[in-house]
């Protein structure tokens, strides 16, 4: 997994809409990156409602917010319309920014092994390196927790 001081990956993303987009476009501006398991699930929808009731706050501080998983940009945008939300959120089909970032990982439930997605934020400062790393997130309280460490930069 990513580090406090490594450097943002710059992987190729879509967003809902379908759009091709680079991380590296958010360059010259902080910017904090989330990863989640699976848009519309109860701990993924509350994270990012939670994001999306802060998204005043970050845009006022100057911060992106970028959610990240591995669904195709159609549920995004279901996802995103179902429940409001004003984060970006992107598309990782090939898991290209997962293994980047080190999210994609190996899981258990009720003692069976599979291959998912931690969850996991990162905020990076505007020169791209990485100044705080949420590795194992719980959700509850979190996106405010990000907020206050963004505030600090």
């Amino acid at each position: 997994m990513l580090e406090v001081g490594d450097v943002l990956p710059d992987v190729a993303l879509k967003d809902a809409d379908g759009v091709d987009f680079n991380l590296s476009r958010y360059r010259g501006a902080p910017l904090a990156v989330y990863f989640y398991p699976k848009a519309d699930t109860p701990g993924c929808t509350n994270q990012a409602k939670d994001f999306t009731s802060l998204q005043q706050d970050f845009a006022a501080i100057g911060v992106p917010v970028v959610g990240i998983s591995k669904d195709k940009p159609a549920k995004l945008k279901k996802f995103a319309d179902k429940y409001g939300l004003a984060v970006t959120l992107a598309s990782d089909e090939p898991g290209t920014a997962c293994e980047a970032f080190g999210t994609w990982v190996e899981k258990s439930l009720y003692g069976r092994k599979y291959m998912g997605i931690e969850r996991a934020t990162f905020l990076f400062d505007a020169g791209g390196k990485a100044v705080r790393v949420w590795p194992k997130v719980k959700v509850k309280g979190h996106a405010a927790e990000v907020l206050e460490a963004a505030k600090a930069l």
